[in-house]
């Protein structure tokens, strides 16, 4: 590309940002194929599924795994085209959001789900990172047949050890990040690609077609079947989760009003329909196991159809590619919680003076990392309470973050013709018609169910151990961030802000002029009057 065309490319990103109000902080150094490669490693599909793979299989048996897996996929598609349409800043939905309510609505509006939605990535951080921790020690356990079961404190130290890791990574500079990120997909699909055909060629007695898309067990305790076998949609909904990460990184993105949801579209599709053929084959190969519960000395499904049924050398050598992917999960995923914590603390919605988006010297904002870091070690204590509460992790990452899509995109829906809608349409934008209306019906009520299918708990009887403690502690951030809000908040924070019209000002005042010129736009500013303001 000559110099001339990747200026007209830059200046036109920064032309963006600046109508919405903000400056070029970041470095622009995501080519169209790193941010592909990103959206796919978000998701992770060879190892997300080998991650929640036991969740369906022992609940509600092999046809929950597949069938859940085809109809959640079909599902997110709807919803990932729904929200393709976001505003090319960190800020993703977040940011969007505000301009798809009237004026006295948006700061809560903004407020709301921007604290959902942060709490629904560090949750997919310190999910991804302890599945992680669980795949190496499953590999030891299968090593020494059984005579190591890992400890807690094992467990969560090793996952401590992860988080760290990923902390120094992510506080490189961008371009590093993003020639390493390029290689993501490349490991994610090939992995996929390699244990599928190691299954089919190694497993020499398959199950039958009939059991693998039609057999069903109630492991759950539930008294209803249709319940149990719903219960294992949290594989692909946790799998295909965090699909707006792109618009996360946006700023860091070449062209990134076409790049970012271009990329969110081919990522669902992609993993959508890798994911399926992935769970079909696991399946395929897995004998009797769902029947007899008994998932080897490992406890992991996925490991032990793996183990019975391919060469010792080939399975360690697939497994290793499985945990690398795992490991690029958890780098992506704190890259994008990162950005949205810069995002949220530019426009004053944590209040730490602008702490968390300062950016370190290499045009990366460090402390916002550290943060999401911290945020999921706490997260991992949950360890110590029970299996069960910090399994809830994974349910909590998939229903604050579907929780935070379905607002903008009921609001989009409902506000959609209120004279104070101001919402600038990108190139991916359905429009108002039927088609468009459709999907965006279908992506509210999908993903209204799931959020309350995600808060039941998996195992009955309810107990301390079998509580699924993601309902309250999605409940609980909701409410505090809410009293918070109205206890002083919302007197800080307006919506986004339009931080140019704000320096312009400071900088003329300075100067002595009587008159400030060029007023801030209403629709960025949020009117700034209290009485304009939900809740003032």
């Amino acid at each position: 590309m000559h110099d001339d065309t990747r200026s007209s490319l830059a200046d036109s990103d920064e032309a963006v940002l600046a109508r919405l109000g903000y400056k070029q902080e970041f470095v622009r150094e995501f080519t169209n194929l790193s941010t592909i490669s990103f959206a796919f490693s978000i998701m992770g599909v060879a190892s997300s599924v080998v991650s929640t793979f036991s969740t369906p299989f022992t609940l509600g048996g092999p046809a929950s795994v597949v069938w859940c897996w085809f109809l959640g996929t079909i599902m997110c598609f709807c919803l990932g085209t729904a929200i393709a349409g976001a505003f090319p800043t960190n800020g993703g939905l977040y940011s969007a959001s505000v301009l798809l309510v009237p004026k006295r609505y948006r700061a809560f509006t903004g407020w709301s789900i921007g604290w959902l939605n942060l709490l629904g990535q560090v949750a997919g951080v310190a999910s991804t990172a302890f599945g992680l921790a669980q795949m190496i020690f499953a590999a030891v356990s299968l090593s020494k047949d059984g005579e190591f079961v890992a400890t807690k404190w094992q467990i969560y130290l090793l996952y401590l050890a992860i988080l760290v890791v990923h902390g120094l990574l992510n506080s490189v500079g961008t371009k590093m990040l993003a020639k390493i990120t390029r290689t993501f997909v490349f490991f994610n699909l090939g992995t996929v690609v390699a244990v599928i055909i190691s299954l089919l060629v190694c497993t020499d007695t398959k199950n039958s077609a009939k059991y693998t898309f039609t057999h069903t067990i109630n492991g759950s305790g539930w008294d209803s079947m249709g319940l149990t076998f719903l219960l294992g949609l949290l594989s692909v909904q946790w799998t295909m989760t965090d699909y707006d990460a792109t618009a996360h990184i946006s700023e860091e993105v070449k062209r990134a009003q076409v790049a970012a949801p271009a990329a969110i579209w081919i990522a669902v599709v992609g993993t959508g329909i890798a994911g399926w053929v992935y769970n079909i084959v696991f399946v395929l190969c897995s004998g009797d196991m769902a029947d007899t519960g008994d998932l080897g000395v490992s406890g992991y499904a996925p490991a032990q159809i793996l183990w019975m049924n391919v060469p010792r050398g080939l399975f360690y050598v697939l497994w290793a590619f499985i945990c690398t992917v795992a490991f690029q999960v958890v780098a992506t995923a704190t890259h994008a919680n990162a950005r949205s914590f810069h995002a949220f603390s530019r426009d004053k919605g944590i209040p730490d003076r602008g702490f968390f988006a300062r950016l370190a010297k290499n045009k990366v904002p460090v402390n916002a990392v550290w943060l999401v870091i911290f945020i999921a070690a706490l997260m991992g204590l949950l360890v110590f309470a029970s299996y069960v509460a910090v399994n809830a992790i994974f349910a909590l990452a998939a229903m604050a973050m579907d929780a935070s899509y379905v607002i903008p995109i009921a609001c989009s829906v409902w506000y959609a013709d209120h004279p104070e809608v101001m919402f600038t349409p990108g190139p991916f934008y359905l429009g108002k018609t039927w088609y468009g209306y459709l999907v965006r019906f279908v992506a509210v009520f999908w993903t209204s169910f799931v959020v309350i299918l995600l808060a039941l708990p998996t195992v009955m009887p309810v107990d301390q151990n079998t509580m699924n403690y993601a309902s309250v502690v999605t409940g609980g951030v909701l409410l505090i961030s809410w009293f918070w809000f109205f206890a002083g908040g919302r007197k800080m924070y307006r919506g986004p802000r339009n931080v140019l019209a704000e320096e312009k000002e400071i900088h003329t005042v300075q100067k002595g002029d009587d008159l400030v010129e060029g007023k801030r736009d209403d629709l960025i500013e949020g009117k700034r009057d209290d009485d304009d303001s939900f809740g003032q």
